[in-house]
């Protein structure tokens, strides 16, 4: 690593079985996950001092100073998961991946496509 270098949590996530679920039922799941979105993970991510650095259709690469506040934020997603759950019929569910990395830059290692 390089003195220009800096190390950051990395918190990646991605929608268990979004093929399914896009195939079943296209609008709904990106309906959905947009509301998840918008109403979950944007303010956690925010609340917890991330910033997203990469979308994907079913996921994101959110980055963090602190690898406590990459995890917290992860509870904080996960905990909030079964209450958006409540009612919706179980192939219809957004059940989220989630895993946290401690590595370098993420514009450099994960979004050379940023620069």
């Amino acid at each position: 690593m390089t003195a220009a270098s800096r190390l950051a949590a990395i918190l990646a996530a991605d929608v268990a079985g979004y093929s399914r679920m896009m195939e079943a039922d296209g609008e709904g799941t990106l309906e959905r996950l947009k509301a998840l979105r918008r109403e979950v993970l944007d303010q956690q991510i925010a609340e917890h001092h991330g910033r997203i650095v990469k979308t994907t259709g079913d996921g994101l690469l959110a980055e963090f100073a602190s690898v406590v506040n990459a995890v917290r934020c992860a509870v904080a997603v996960q905990q909030a998961m079964p209450e958006r759950s409540a009612g919706v019929a179980a192939d219809s569910r957004i059940e989220l991946r989630i895993g946290v990395n401690l590595g370098g830059d993420p514009e450099q290692e994960y979004c050379s496509a940023c620069r």
